[in-house]
């Protein structure tokens, strides 16, 4: 592939959604560029503004927030694995408006308790606490700001 094409394409790829350095990478694999071609395009994506990482950490955390309802915890996670800086990580996470993070835990945790089932009341708050860590709920917000007993 001619590296003009290569960036045609990525481009595209980059103007129908945000994307970070290590997804266009990937792709740049997948399509047999060659190494240092890959850092041409990607160099030149980023100083036409196609490739923005910090922009990337904060469309991504929100849609993640929003959409399959995850805590910051396991965002943080996965922005580390696609290995972007924890500055970008951090005022992404920070960027999330509070009062809506709040009220994704609580419809996550009010609509996974009737589900759970337990011998005792301490089981089922157990059992809830998990599953809320695995959404990557921090645990001192699940003690804070959800009373278990009433879900």
């Amino acid at each position: 592939m001619e590296e003009k094409e290569a960036l045609e394409r990525a481009a595209a790829l980059c103007s129908r959604r945000e994307c970070c350095v290590s997804e266009i990478e990937e792709k740049l694999r997948r399509w047999d560029v060659p190494t240092e071609m890959q850092e041409r395009i990607i160099s030149r994506l980023i100083a036409e503004h196609f490739i923005d990482e910090t922009r990337f950490c904060r469309a991504y955390a929100l849609d993640k927030m929003r959409y399959n309802h995850w805590g910051r915890v396991k965002i943080d996670q996965m922005l580390r694995v696609m290995g972007l800086s924890e500055h970008d990580r951090h005022t992404a996470l920070s960027q999330l408006p509070e009062d809506e993070y709040l009220d994704t835990l609580e419809k996550v945790a009010r609509s996974k308790a009737p589900a759970i089932t337990g011998k005792s009341d301490y089981e089922r708050r157990g059992k809830l606490m998990r599953f809320l860590f695995g959404r990557g709920f921090e645990p001192e917000l699940i003690n804070s700001h959800l009373n278990l007993d009433e879900l």
